[in-house]
């Protein structure tokens, strides 16, 4: 009997995550969790084991070959080899830290073994900390956030059939998604994708016979054409110290959480959504590193982020796998005027909500999933030229969660970046905080502190402005510009 008897077929789209990863950028996604008091290392294995093992998938290695990719039970796994515990060197504070996971993150999973692995850190100043890695391949960030999830529990000490762990998801995301302007319409677009596939297959005739029903569907298939021929044909992005070649090293760092009632108050100050507030505040902190780096912006200089955007549906959150698109989110890095890149941003915001990008991506992805391995590295390339970050806001639970029986006090966590996209830039809220998080190329960006330093200096200024100019006038952008030059 073959080896890989038992083998089962990848994905496309998982397959071609599996096939993005090269030694500039590893498709790995990294978080970082802190607990208020240490876990015995025992309790940990035996939570995992319980937990997270029970998805058959972690159990399961990737393997790829001529006739595609397979998920294949590792018949030697071992729990040791995947659950680790270290110790940090010197302080053991957050620079520490921070070197630790940037090691990490610039070092490939073992791909004789399933692609994924926790290593607890007992001395971190901050409290213990659980550094997670897992490939890409895998699932998206979204599943994995629920998945990790699944690892903790809404009191320290649960009941037997205790489901509260997974509560806080339906009702955070049936309330608000950070993201949601732009996720309701991609599900709508992959819905009609979908429905328009399959009922072609299964109505062909009828389709043909009914003048009407065929133009509807003819009508949909021009519109995500259109939308493919505009994301190819954007251009590359501009030459900034955010766009270059690319090294092997990956630098992460983070900065102090913001309370999330401020972030929203603010919001509700200004007008705009907590979305765009904080993309606009990232935005802000990426001007002032390249102004004081001698880099000069022009008013009109932007940079791209592509945006994951999840096109599941809420009951399916917690399957495994990726299922998102991609969006291109223009950044204005060179508009120094606070509240007109709060505007800016609102309006890009809406010109995406009206699109099919994400869908487009999400079908694309699985046909590179299909085509031959040396296709797949150039479409990529074309396709990665056009950003030069990628941007992750994904909002987590608002209510204290328990990992083995200790209080769960941070999370943070980074999605790769694929192709020569050399940034990824996180936003993660829980527990009424929000995280902020930048993992760069080194060659690239040698300190990311640099820029997250930036970001509540960012937030404190449109605070300011709030509080001196009336928002709601028609020239408060005009009345901004007075106020910095004073």
């Amino acid at each position: 009997m073959s080896r890989y008897a038992n083998r089962e077929p990848i994905a496309k789209v998982d397959t071609a995550w599996l096939r993005m990863e090269q030694p500039t950028n590893l498709m790995m996604i990294t978080g970082v969790v802190t607990l208020a008091n240490p876990i015995p290392y025992e309790r940990l294995l035996e939570t995992i084991e319980t937990r997270w093992l029970a998805f058959k998938r972690f159990r399961q290695k990737a393997v790829d070959g001529p006739g595609g990719a397979y998920w294949v039970m590792d018949r030697d796994f071992e729990i040791h080899a995947h659950v680790r515990r270290v110790a940090l060197p010197g302080k053991a504070d957050q620079g520490e830290l921070e070197e630790f996971v940037s090691d990490l993150a610039s070092t490939a999973l073992d791909p004789s073994r399933p692609l994924w692995q926790f290593h607890y850190i007992e001395n971190y100043i901050g409290g213990p900390v659980i550094v997670q890695r897992i490939h890409h391949c895998y699932a998206d960030g979204i599943a994995l956030v629920q998945v990790f999830l699944s690892l903790t529990d809404t009191s320290p000490e649960p009941s037997p059939a205790a489901s509260d762990s997974v509560k806080w998801r339906r009702r955070q995301v049936e309330k608000s998604s950070v993201f949601k302007r732009l996720v309701e319409p991609a599900k709508d677009g992959l819905g009609l994708a979908l429905q328009w596939s399959q009922k072609l297959i299964g109505e062909g005739a009828r389709i043909l016979q009914d003048r009407e029903r065929a133009a509807y569907y003819a009508d949909e298939a021009a519109g995500l054409a259109r939308e493919l021929v505009h994301s190819l044909s954007l251009s590359d992005d501009p030459k900034t110290l955010f766009k270059g070649r690319l090294g092997v090293r990956k630098r992460v760092a983070w900065a102090e959480p913001l309370p999330l009632d401020e972030v929203k108050s603010l919001s509700k100050a200004l007008g705009c959504t907590v979305n765009d507030l904080l993309i606009a505040t990232v935005t802000g902190s990426l001007n002032s590193y390249l102004v004081d780096k001698g880099e000069r912006p022009t008013a009109s200089t932007e940079i791209r982020a592509t945006v994951p955007v999840n096109l599941r549906p809420l009951e399916h959150a917690k399957d495994l796998g990726n299922h998102f698109g991609l969006v291109f989110l223009s950044l204005p890095v060179g508009e120094r005027n606070p509240l007109a890149r709060i505007k800016c941003v609102a309006e890009r915001m809406n010109e995406l909500k009206s699109g099919r990008q994400a869908t487009v991506a999400f079908g694309l992805l699985a046909a590179l999933g299909m085509a031959p391995s040396a296709l797949q590295k150039p479409a990529l390339e074309l396709l990665s030229d056009k950003a030069s970050t990628v941007l992750t806001n994904v909002p987590g639970p608002q209510q204290p969660l328990y990992l083995a029986g200790e209080r769960v006090k941070e999370m943070m966590f980074w999605v790769p970046q694929n192709g020569s996209i050399g940034m990824g830039i996180s936003i993660f809220s829980y527990d009424g905080q929000v995280f902020f998080g930048v993992i760069a190329d080194r060659k690239l960006v040698p300190e990311p502190h640099d820029i997250i330093e930036r970001f509540r200096p960012e937030f404190e200024k449109l605070v300011c402005l709030s509080l001196m100019i009336p928002v709601d006038q028609p020239d408060s952008p005009r009345l901004a510009e007075e106020l910095l030059e004073r």
